[in-house]
């Protein structure tokens, strides 16, 4: 049995980093094994649309060559065999919840840094068990429960947890002490220790420093000189030493915001106008499950030469309501920019956050009787949706004229992973 003092020191901490493998690809192949498991897959947008690279794929695909960041049809040529998979984004939410549900039963310590992955501190978990203990248990109940395979980093601080979860992959379990630094990570390349680059790494070789050995030994002020306060920073980095704390979700947002990377350019009024609905209706949501009230609003507009516009806008009323997000959306989108332009990505963000219970709501003079209908009626549909899914409920305006037509369009449409899609009806 493992030394428990070896993980924790009189004032140190145990982190866990928990990593989720192949996530996307894992999350089909639990969801319909027999289409998916143990094959070679990916998740990728129509080939047929700039979307149309691999963003990631399963161990059996990476094993015939496949990668992420492939052109589709490069993958297929590759492997013929290739299944390739649309995303679906509110099923990989409905995972990523549950996954780090079961983590959150072992510690309040928790720090999501995307969808498939989080940190733990469990410094003050001991009642579980060991380290090992834990992490062992944590990994079987996300492959038993949710039937998806993970790799876990246990270490001292975040950079070694994150380190060690990269090193057994699928489904390993990886202890990084400070006493194995120098003889796990001294002899690897620069570009491997988590937070360097390539780019980074490449400045590193012109100064002689090839390998994390090297760099740990490197004189600071010569680091600091080329680098700034960054070469503190990979000096102890390459050491092993980090302090960044855990830091679990505890403070409400100060912004919620939204953006979505079209599949195609837009320019047509309808399409922006339903697009806009669609962000407003998701930001609004979140909002409200924060309990807060936006007091601004700030768009993000991006054309197809990739130029990012912002523009923002402070409310006289602070609201939750999707129509009145919508319609400062809207308003601000054509004053600023006008329709009959290309688009590429269109976001919503709502600033100036504060607490419901500490807001004045101004009731307009003519509707005020229907305040109280209208709070009754977003609460309804609020519930609906944590009932049935984010698609129980939709607004005629996402639909448009031909409801069947917008829907058939948008399911051949891939979307950027690196934010949410639309949330339309299936």
């Amino acid at each position: 049995m493992e030394n428990v003092k070896d993980y924790y020191p009189v004032k140190g901490r145990v982190i866990l980093h928990v990593d989720m493998n192949a996530f996307y690809c894992s999350v089909h192949a639990a969801e319909r094994p027999d289409l998916y498991a143990g094959k070679p897959t990916a998740v990728a947008g129509s080939s047929e649309k700039r979307k149309g690279v691999i963003v990631t794929c399963s161990y059996e695909a990476r094993k015939l060559g496949i990668s992420t960041g492939m052109v589709v049809n490069q993958g297929l040529r590759k492997c013929p065999e290739l299944i390739v998979i649309t995303p679906d984004f509110h099923l990989y939410r409905k995972y990523s919840k549950a996954f780090m549900k079961i983590a959150y039963e072992y510690t309040p310590e928790l720090e999501a840094t995307s969808i498939d992955e989080c940190y733990l501190d469990i410094t003050g978990s001991k009642q579980f068990g060991t380290p090992i203990q834990i992490a062992e248990e944590i990994q079987r109940r996300i492959n038993e429960e949710l039937g998806i395979p993970c790799s876990i980093g246990i270490a001292p601080n975040k950079l070694l947890a994150k380190m060690g979860s990269d090193m057994k992959k699928p489904n390993g379990i990886t202890v990084l002490r400070l006493r194995d630094v120098e003889k796990i990570l001294w002899s690897k390349p620069c570009a491997e220790l988590f937070g360097i680059g390539q780019k980074t790494a490449e400045k590193l070789r012109k100064l002689n420093i090839m390998t994390i050995g090297q760099l740990a030994k490197a004189n600071e002020q010569m680091l600091k000189d080329y680098f700034g306060v960054l070469g503190t920073w990979m000096k102890q980095a390459a050491n092993g030493i980090s302090h960044s704390p855990v830091l679990a979700d505890r403070e409400p947002n100060k912004s919620i915001g939204h953006t979505t990377t079209l599949p195609e350019d837009i320019s047509n009024e309808n399409d922006i106008n339903r697009v806009l609905l669609n962000i407003s209706d998701q930001v609004g949501r979140r909002l409200r499950r924060q309990g807060m009230m936006a007091g601004g609003i700030q768009i993000t507009i991006r054309t197809p030469d990739m130029k990012t516009i912002t523009r923002s806008h402070a409310l006289q009323v602070p609201t939750d309501y999707d129509k009145d997000i919508y319609k400062e959306a809207v308003n601000l989108f054509y004053r600023q920019f006008g329709a009959g332009k290309p688009i590429r990505l269109l976001g919503i963000t709502l600033q100036n956050l504060i607490p419901k219970s500490e807001s004045v709501v101004q009731l307009d003079l003519f509707d005020y009787q229907e305040q109280p209908k209208k709070e009754s009626l977003i609460k309804v549909m609020d519930t609906l949706r944590d009932k049935f899914g984010e698609n129980a409920v939709v607004t005629a305006g996402m639909l448009g004229d031909d409801p069947s037509t917008l829907i058939r369009n948008y399911k051949s449409r891939g979307t950027s992973l690196q934010k949410d899609n639309l949330s339309l009806p299936e």
